[in-house]
């Protein structure tokens, strides 16, 4: 129990965000006090403008400060290779390799009925329809090395394989299950150079 409700308030809703404890959301809370009143009003209103000026890419569901994201609209990009990735983090750990030139799709997470998460709560109709309706020659699938991560390779090995050109996993040199945002940028780069068909991948 705080001295200052107030405080108390705050550091309680600090405290909600992901890795931030008690002691952590204390911390962080006296320093926005003692903090110059601009430097927090620039900060909330950065804050602020995440839910009102930051949007989701209609075509690839990467963040954006449009309809389309930069990465679909630049022209130099090879639309012709989708990259298909759990979330938004492993976007910006690729596009640091400087090895991908294609494009992107954000399924927003993986197939887990454990933790309540199918396909409808997956931008995995959204994919399927860029699939039949775009001219794709490669399906990346850069999803974890996991247990879940696998189920939800094959779910979509399984209903576009006829429909592409190819479809390929990245190399193993990614850790079983270890997340794509935590794996250097190195062993990333050559783990997407080092693809391989999916069905042999998994046959082996």
């Amino acid at each position: 129990m705080l001295y200052s409700k107030n405080l108390e308030n705050a550091v309680n809703e600090i405290a909600k965000l992901p890795g931030i404890g008690k002691r952590t959301a204390l911390r962080l809370a006296l320093h926005l006090m003692k903090a110059e009143a601009e430097d927090v009003t620039l900060l909330t209103d950065r804050i602020n403008r995440l839910k009102t000026d930051v949007f989701y890419c209609k075509k690839c569901y990467n963040i954006s400060d449009s309809e389309i994201c930069d990465i679909c609209a630049n022209p130099k990009r090879d639309t012709t290779t989708i990259c298909v990735v759990q979330d938004i983090r492993d976007v910006i750990a690729i596009e640091n390799t400087n090895q991908f030139t294609g494009v992107y799709h954000v399924l927003g997470g993986v197939i887990s009925p454990m933790d309540g998460i199918g396909i409808n709560q997956l931008k995995m109709y959204e994919l399927f329809e860029r699939v039949e309706h775009e001219q794709v020659r490669e399906l990346i699938l850069a999803l974890p090395a996991t247990v879940e991560g696998d189920t939800t390779n094959f779910y979509i090995y399984k209903n576009v394989k006829d429909k592409v050109g190819q479809v390929t996993t990245i190399a193993r040199g990614i850790g079983v299950g270890e997340e794509l945002e935590y794996a250097d940028e190195v062993t990333l780069g050559r783990s997407l150079l080092a693809r391989t068909d999916f069905d042999k991948a998994y046959k082996k």
